[in-house]
């Protein structure tokens, strides 16, 4: 990577930690209250080495197999990287997920939360899941309804090598504030009614480069941004 690659990242990081605090302290909220998730999906292992030198711990990935092999070079760094998996999940890559990654935000049917809690390692601490939420009713993007939503947690919460600690959505794409603002508004309900049954649920996964004011507005607590850190993504590249 190049010294003015190497620049433009931590450059970036720093434009959007500024972002986040901008919109954090618009609503009242203190910066400290969102997680900055930096998406390293397609991008080279020799990218989220730059994140890292500029102070990002906290890593998405979408595809299992580049996610475990990331998860893999890194391993054994100090401090600890913190690995996500945001992308759905097929029941054929879940062992995968299951050994390597810390969380897993996209969680939407029983037999997927079976085949983790089944395949978690009993040295690893629980795996970390989020319920994902269709918010916006697309027949293209995974989740399960609001309506569901009590039902997947119910058992979700009775497997003991999985911790539900919230929910994710992303919605669909929309340029207005208000209407972006409205949407994930029922997400921040949608949490607050899942910690009548889960007190431990805490987080809310939403927001990306396009709609992250409005998302923390409406109170998420991780946001999930790529583009904006490591640049526009080559997809032909995609393993």
């Amino acid at each position: 990577m190049s010294l003015s690659q190497q620049n433009a990242i931590e450059q970036n990081l720093q434009n959007v930690r500024e972002k986040i605090a901008a919109a954090a302290q618009l609503c009242g909220r203190s910066p400290e209250e969102v997680t900055l998730l930096a998406v390293s999906k397609t991008k080279p292992a020799s990218a989220v080495e730059e994140a890292i030198a500029a102070g990002q711990f906290s890593f998405g990935e979408n595809y299992v197999q580049e996610g475990v092999d990331k998860i893999a070079h890194f391993a054994g760094r100090q401090p600890a990287l913190t690995w996500h998996f945001i992308g759905p999940l097929q029941s054929n890559k879940s062992r995968l997920v299951a050994e390597n990654f810390d969380w897993c935000h996209t969680l939407d049917r029983l037999k997927i939360a079976q085949r983790l809690n089944e395949q978690r390692p009993a040295d690893l601490a629980p795996l970390q899941v989020l319920i994902q939420v269709n918010i916006s009713d697309e027949a293209s993007k995974s989740g399960i309804a609001l309506e569901d939503v009590a039902e997947l947690a119910a058992q979700v919460m009775a497997m003991p090598n999985l911790n539900l600690r919230g929910l994710m959505a992303i919605p669909a794409a929309e340029t207005d504030y208000a209407r972006q603002l409205d949407v994930f508004s029922q997400m921040r309900d949608a949490l607050k009614a899942l910690q009548a049954i889960c007190p431990q649920a805490d987080t809310l996964s939403m927001g990306m480069t396009d709609d992250m004011p409005a998302a923390i507005a409406a109170g998420s607590t991780m946001v999930r941004i790529g583009t904006a850190i490591f640049g526009a993504r080559d997809y032909s590249a995609k393993p």
